[in-house]
């Protein structure tokens, strides 16, 4: 295997080598010191052999340290579309995300009960590693998928501390749009 990674010096190399040295060597270069003369022959033969010597340097890898993360938040956006479920640290630092499109569900499919359940196991499954516990979840939207979604957070075993809805609820700021004619 080591012969694949360096290059072999041929005879013929050689013999071109001990020429160029031989023609070289009559035209030494005299620095004003004569202890400090510089010889060529000894510059490219240096080169050669340097190539023949040289290890491709295998790069050592660092282990990943995960993190553990006993206390979380869970996020859960129910909406008639789709039904999305973070899972991040007390400080707001997202760990694992899934969502019913990213699932492979497509259409009117996203939005149903079954979805939203398959959406939390699929991050339940990503956010093992991370050894969370403990979460506190906060419930966004008026889907079908959040009832459904947080039945799978308590049957896979979390301890839930605390569900917020925290779904934005409009105070008469901006007019609506006008009802659609089907």
């Amino acid at each position: 295997m080591s012969e694949n990674n360096t290059t072999k010096i041929t005879n013929e190399d050689k013999k071109s080598i001990k020429k160029t040295a031989e023609k070289t060597e009559s035209k030494k270069v005299d620095v004003e010191n004569s202890s400090k003369s510089i010889d060529k022959t000894e510059t490219t033969t240096e080169k050669v052999v340097d190539k023949t010597t040289e290890a491709p340097v295998a790069k050592k890898k660092r282990k990943k340290v995960r993190r553990q993360v006993r206390r979380g938040r869970a996020y859960i956006k129910s909406s008639y579309n789709n039904t999305l479920v973070l899972f991040t640290d007390m400080h707001g630092n997202s760990l694992v995300w899934s969502s019913a499109g990213l699932l492979g569900f497509k259409g009117a499919k996203k939005a149903t009960t079954y979805a939203a359940n398959q959406v939390v196991l699929d991050a339940d499954e990503k956010v093992q590693k991370y050894g969370l516990k403990d979460i506190e979840v906060f419930v966004r939207g008026v889907g079908s998928g959040r009832d459904a979604a947080l039945r799978a957070l308590v049957q896979k075993g979390y301890n839930l501390l605390s569900i917020k809805d925290i779904t934005p609820v409009p105070h008469n700021g901006c007019r609506p749009k006008k009802p659609r004619r089907v």
